[in-house]
């Protein structure tokens, strides 16, 4: 089975520098990683697609209160990462700058060594 990626987020989330396509789980969940470490992940759940991304504590919680398509993160630490559902209320510019706050918040995290292969 292959897993229908919405195409413009596919394009958004590959765009990153050193971001790449990895099927670690299982084949319907798509992973994009930055390094060795994963900043987004795709998935459909009852038919929905859905995106996991990083973010802040107290702007996981924003977002939550802010849209209903937003909710603590499936199989994720709920704390750290929401999961956001693709085509509900949250417009393409918030979803765009939720993947770009979750990628900067993993690439942080990486070592030096893995930072100086991203320049």
């Amino acid at each position: 089975m292959t897993l229908p990626i919405d195409n413009t987020v596919k394009k958004y989330l590959l765009s990153k520098n050193g971001s790449f396509l990895d099927f670690p789980f299982e084949p319907d969940a798509a992973v994009f990683k930055v390094g060795s470490k994963m900043f987004a992940l795709y998935a459909v759940r009852d038919d929905k697609p859905y995106l996991n991304l990083k973010c802040d504590p107290d702007d996981a919680e924003i977002m939550r209160s802010m849209f209903k398509s937003v909710e603590p993160a499936y199989h994720m630490n709920k704390r750290h990462w929401n999961t956001v559902r693709i085509g509900g209320d949250v417009p393409d510019e918030i979803l765009f700058k939720m993947i770009d706050d979750s990628y900067e918040l993993v690439k942080e995290g990486m070592s030096r060594e893995e930072k100086n292969k991203l320049k």
